[in-house]
């Protein structure tokens, strides 16, 4: 999958994008027909067990990166950058994301609106594709108050549509809509010329995102945006159990896992 196939998408076919945070997972995904594996710093939250993204680094969120790649999955593979990464200045941001290209990623996320637009100037300039992120960016959530629906007033509506324009001049290829009103999300796309992606923001985008443990049930709960395709859970809970039933009384292991 490659950045020209991804805008040839727009308005013809629906992207479907999952997060992966490790080879297993990433073979899973790829397999599955994903057209993007997004190494989501959400990992700080459903693997690492942080209470928000801001405890993923770099260095973690490279070292997934790697991970992911090593499944050579025909999937693009586009790496998050994390809080700190990017902000400082666009050196630093185009040094990170290099970085991130080195462990393997194809397009790399930033959480960029205006504030940060030659930022991700620099970075395509450097010859990397970018994907941008509007609405509910969660490395803000505190300047929002929490993690709430974007777009409720007219002047939240009016920055996060000027946002996604800006992205597009700066030369992103395409833009996640997070947690915003559906009519933002549709309006957003009917006025870019790239493909939106969202996660939470309704029906009209060019394509949808999810975390894979939401969307395999891997937690008891799950956003409310975030449609649970199966219960892992339960699934793999049940079977630790009865491993463990077995030990304990012995029936594991029988004679057909002894060897010699």
């Amino acid at each position: 999958m490659t950045v020209r196939r991804i805008l040839k998408m727009k308005g013809r076919e629906r992207i479907v994008m999952v997060t992966a945070y490790d080879y297993p997972t990433a073979r899973i995904v790829d397999d599955a027909g994903a057209d993007m594996i997004l190494v989501g710093d959400s990992l700080a939250m459903v693997v690492l067990g942080m209470e928000s993204t801001h405890g993923v680094g770099l260095w973690e969120m490279l070292h997934h990166t790697r991970a992911v790649a090593r499944a050579k999955p025909k999937a693009m593979i586009v790496g998050d950058m994390p809080f700190g990464s990017y902000e400082p200045s666009p050196r630093v941001a185009v040094e990170s994301a290099v970085e991130f290209v080195k462990a393997g990623a194809e397009a790399v996320k930033l959480e960029a609106g205006s504030e940060y637009i030659d930022r991700v100037r620099e970075i395509v300039k450097a010859g990397i594709p970018v994907v941008g992120h509007v609405g509910m960016t969660p490395q803000r959530y505190l300047s929002f108050g929490g993690y709430k629906l974007r777009g409720k007033t007219p002047s939240e509506e009016k920055k996060i549509i000027e946002d996604a324009l800006e992205l597009e001049g700066a030369g992103a290829f395409s833009i996640v809509i997070e947690f915003t009103r559906e009519e933002i999300a549709k309006r957003i796309t009917e006025k870019l010329s790239i493909p939106t992606i969202c996660i939470g923001a309704g029906r009209y985008c060019d394509g949808q995102v999810l975390v894979f443990h939401d969307l395999v049930g891997l937690y008891r709960e799950s956003p409310p945006f975030a449609k649970r395709y199966a219960n892992a859970y339960e699934y793999l809970r049940r079977a630790v159990e009865e491993y463990a039933r077995e030990v304990r009384n012995g029936a594991f292991p029988s004679e057909e896992y002894i060897q010699g």
